[in-house]
């Protein structure tokens, strides 16, 4: 029998919660370096990307033969963004958390397809070593109601700020929600239409803040071992 959350039932304009975790529960991001590849290539992937601009630049005399590749690269690169929304995430030392809405029905696979088996070759190479880097293919749980929609934004968010890195906080979206930061291929505005820009009791920040029965919601959110991990980075 398929395992639970294998068999993935997309949709169209879906949202889901998508997580995968090391395999044998390793350390997946082990350095400050680890997490800002893994971002860098989310951000390659969902950023906006105009083909025609990237490709007048190349028309243009004085650009080098260096500045000329990456240039290429960016056009052939592979891109989401008319496809896949990211609305919250979150990096733990050996697991991730994506709130993703999809446009298309097979836009979540191809995402963390590329995502996933490009993230391995790098860590790969960087650590001398061979094989598959996370546990199977990643998790897919459908959200179908506002409640899982909200609960969901406030689990991946307390898991970042469980985080034990010297930031005090795992790599994650929650700056964007408290409009620390601004980021184009992060998309918090959905879920912050829920909540008071004026009032504090009523504020994002207080409801993530809020302690939950995290058991109500279970089936959405995860398997008992991927919950949030310990000092050392092990679930």
């Amino acid at each position: 029998m398929p395992a639970k959350y294998s068999i993935k039932n997309y949709v169209e304009n879906g949202y889901y919660h998508v997580y995968n975790r090391g395999v044998e529960k390793r350390l997946i991001f082990q350095d400050d370096q680890d997490y800002g590849v893994f971002l860098s290539y989310l951000k390659n992937y969902l950023s906006p990307k105009d083909e025609k601009e990237l490709r007048s630049k190349l028309l243009e005399t004085k650009i080098s033969l260096k500045e000329r590749d990456k240039i290429w690269q960016q056009i052939r690169m592979k891109n989401f963004n008319h496809e896949i929304s990211l609305l919250a995430y979150c990096l733990m030392p050996n697991h991730f958390h994506f709130l993703i809405q999809q446009k298309t029905i097979d836009a979540i696979d191809k995402l963390m397809s590329s995502l996933s088996s490009r993230y391995a070759r790098y860590f790969n190479q960087k650590y001398n070593r061979v094989g598959a880097l996370f546990q199977g293919a990643y998790r897919a749980v459908s959200i179908s109601n506002d409640a899982q929609f909200l609960h969901l934004s406030r689990y991946i968010h307390q898991q970042a700020l469980q985080g034990d890195t010297q930031q005090g906080i795992q790599p994650s979206s929650y700056p964007e929600y408290l409009g620390i930061r601004n980021t184009i291929w992060i998309h918090p505005e959905e879920i912050l239409t829920f909540f008071s820009k004026f009032n504090p009791s009523l504020s994002y920040e207080n409801y993530v803040k809020e302690d939950e029965d995290f058991n109500s919601l279970e089936d959405l959110t995860l398997e008992t071992p991927l919950q949030g991990a310990t000092q050392q980075g092990v679930s």
